[in-house]
């Protein structure tokens, strides 16, 4: 190389330096400037091409940087940084999938980019696949490390090998207390093992080390959220959104957060805000569709799940959304759509399933009960052998349940507990009615109406204990050990974590119905709380319950002998509650709410403890959000046709009735 050459090499080198320290202390315009210098006498620089692709991207001209850099990567497809500046242009486009795939291709050429992991792990979030989530940010921190042994309890976390990368991490954290990667990454242990409460811990210290630490702020919004402390995840969400107001990933959070709240109010505004402002997404319009829904404005989440399937006619979750209206009529394009879609090899098993459970609904609508129930058949099937049910343990469950909690442990414990009347809960078996009786009494001027809340399975799963499926539960035991200060504590932290879903109604109510399962722990804790059991014929309640596909839980919903088994020891552990505790729990029979009406509500008020009002059986003019799959139907008088609606599917219904078995024949109950 002639010396003139080289000195010209060294010319164009510290001139691309310069540009790019421009660039990293966020001098664009300069930047910018000095690679278009470059550039007009080296037009295939690629480093320059590169800067100036960045600048415009920070200067907010993001379709011309997309662009130009669509044309980097295509001429350089090792460039790292190019492709991680593209999974960057296309993330603040909104561009979720074309985002991820660059930043992939980032790491795949250079690992060691932090900037492209953490970004990569927040675009998972979007997506829901938060076990790609957790992957990502794991290679962030990895990729962040600089001590070997902390990389190498990553390492173990990575594999697989949760309890080797604890142990490591809590050895390392006892040397190093104030090492924030160490805290976040014993926080992400306790994530994936379910210990919440304990991660929620580690993340508010980490936190209180590093404020800045914008992935663990992220964490600590996602362990808030599981746990229901909504209001507290909302505040995280907000200060994240502080930095970079427009984020697409965090925006998407924040409308998860206020939706799961009940604020549509402002959940509804944030979707549109998203869909007009982004390129519109599957995900997006089928959330905007549920609170459409869930405000009662039926045509128009019509239109969003309808817009979710063209932007993806595989998308089964819209298919079944759609479906689960339950008042739309699907025609014959739709059908055979979902018939092709079903048969493609492409179909993942969750879009297949949520397929079969909409296709279903579409042929019963027809009244072609025999194909509709292959296609319930199918997709319960399929979900049967994702969740892994164990119907056995349920039955072992209630077996200990009724051995522990009995007369005398109810006996010793008579005035212990958190005195508050303000909680109605509903329990049952879903599909039995339990919306319809939560709709009637939040028509009452003293009641309020919230949704399933989770805060008694959240305090059942912290009495068992557990941090693997393969431990033994310490619940229902636990219970006999209770000081009369924890019974009371355990009462407060549920009326306090309850109180952001209430409004100023001295009276609440929850209907997750669930809860049958721990009227025991109920009274406990919250002695003067009311409880109705939300009852239906167990055929009716049984097949609905089948044809139905749940947004989370109900895992004994899939299958007719799984079904059938479970409201029998549904049945079984409602009994014991009415001898251990009678007259505690109010039984309202579906039927006979359909049949006289009045007569039931009064009854319910009277249990209640309030006077009756008129409003309350004008329930579907009631203005209130309607979380469950019922809540087109409470927004409508009372009908009787679904009573006997299991009978259009009894040929194929003998596996349920052998495994009801004598709870058949005991209903109804006088």
């Amino acid at each position: 190389m002639s010396a003139k050459t080289q000195a010209r090499t060294d010319d164009i080198k510290t001139a691309t330096q310069h540009a790019m320290g421009l660039l990293a202390k966020g001098e664009s315009r300069l930047a910018r400037e000095q690679a278009q210098e470059i550039l007009r006498h080296y037009p295939d620089e690629r480093n320059s091409l590169f800067v100036l692709a960045a600048a415009l991207r920070a200067e907010g001209n993001k379709a011309e940087a997309l662009q130009r850099l669509e044309k980097l990567v295509q001429g350089a497809p090792d460039f790292a940084l190019a492709q991680q500046e593209l999974g960057f242009a296309h993330a603040e486009a909104g561009h979720v999938l074309p985002a991820i795939e660059a930043l992939q291709r980032a790491v795949g050429v250079e690992s060691r980019l932090p900037a492209s992991w953490k970004l990569m792990g927040e675009l998972f979030l979007v997506d829901e696949d938060e076990k790609s989530a957790a992957e990502a940010f794991n290679q962030y921190l990895l990729a962040s490390s600089v001590d070997p042994e902390l990389a190498r309890a990553l390492k173990l976390f990575g594999a697989g090998k949760t309890g080797q990368a604890e142990k490591l991490c809590r050895s390392f954290l006892h040397e190093n207390p104030a090492n924030v990667m160490a805290i976040r990454l014993l926080a992400d242990i306790g994530m994936k093992v379910g210990v919440y409460a304990d991660a929620e811990n580690l993340l508010e210290r980490c936190l209180e080390l590093a404020p800045d630490f914008s992935m663990a702020r992220l964490n600590y919004a996602q362990v808030l959220e599981k746990r229901e402390k909504l209001d507290l995840a909302l505040v995280q969400v907000d200060r994240l959104l502080e930095e970079e107001p427009e984020k697409f990933t965090l925006l998407v959070l924040r409308g998860a957060v206020l939706a799961k709240m009940g604020d549509y109010e402002r959940a509804l505004p944030l979707y549109e805000f998203l869909l007009s402002r982004f390129p519109a997404r599957p995900k997006i319009s089928m959330y905007y569709g549920h609170a459409l829904k869930t405000v009662g404005q039926q045509q128009k989440a019509i239109e969003a799940y309808r817009q979710a399937i063209s932007l993806e006619p595989s998308f089964g979750d819209a298919w079944w959304s759609l479906a689960n209206l339950k008042t739309v009529q699907f025609d014959d394009d739709d059908i055979e759509a979902m018939r092709t879609e079903i048969g493609k090899k492409t179909c993942s098993r969750e879009d297949c399933l949520h397929l079969c459970f909409a296709l279903g609904k579409a042929l019963e609508g027809r009244k072609q009960y025999d194909e509709s129930f292959r296609y319930y058949q199918l997709g319960n099937n399929i979900k049967e052998r994702m969740s892994g049910y164990e119907a056995d343990g349920i039955e072992q469950g209630v077996q200990r349940l009724k051995a522990v909690c009995d007369k005398k442990l109810f006996d010793a414990a008579d005035g212990q507990g958190d005195q508050s009347p303000d909680p109605i809960f509903i329990v049952g078996l879903p599909r039995s009615g339990s919306t319809l009786l939560e709709q009637i009494l939040a028509s009452h001027s003293q009641v309020d109406g919230t949704k399933e809340l989770l805060f008694i399975l959240a305090i059942v799963r912290r009495l068992a204990g557990k941090t693997k499926k393969s431990e033994p539960s310490r619940y229902p035991e636990i219970l006999t050990g209770l000081s009369a200060g924890q019974l009371s504590d355990l009462g407060q932290e549920y009326l306090e974590r309850s109180r952001i879903h209430t409004g100023t109604a001295p009276f609440f109510i929850d209907k997750m119905p669930n809860n049958c399962m721990h009227v025991g722990l109920i009274h406990l804790i919250l002695p003067n709380a009311t409880i109705i059991d939300a009852r239906r014929h167990p055929m009716a309640a049984c097949f609905s319950c089948y044809t139905q596909h749940f947004a989370f839980g109900q895992l004994f919903t899939y299958g007719l002998a799984n079904i059938g088994r479970y409201y029998r020891d549904y049945v079984d552990v409602m009994d014991h509650w009415d001898q251990v505790l009678p007259g505690k729990v109010l039984r309202v029979q579906y039927e006979d709410v359909v049949a006289d009406t009045e007569t039931q509500v009064r009854r319910m008020l009277d249990h209640c403890g309030l006077p009756f009002e008129a409003e309350c059986l004008q329930f579907h003019e009631t203005e209130r959000p309607v979380q469950t799959a019922s809540s087109e139907q409470v927004r409508q008088p009372i009908y009787s046709g679904a009573l006997e609606h299991w009978r259009n599917y009894d040929a194929h219904l003998d596996e349920l009735k052998q495994n009801l078995g004598p709870v058949l024949d005991r209903y109804p109950i006088d």
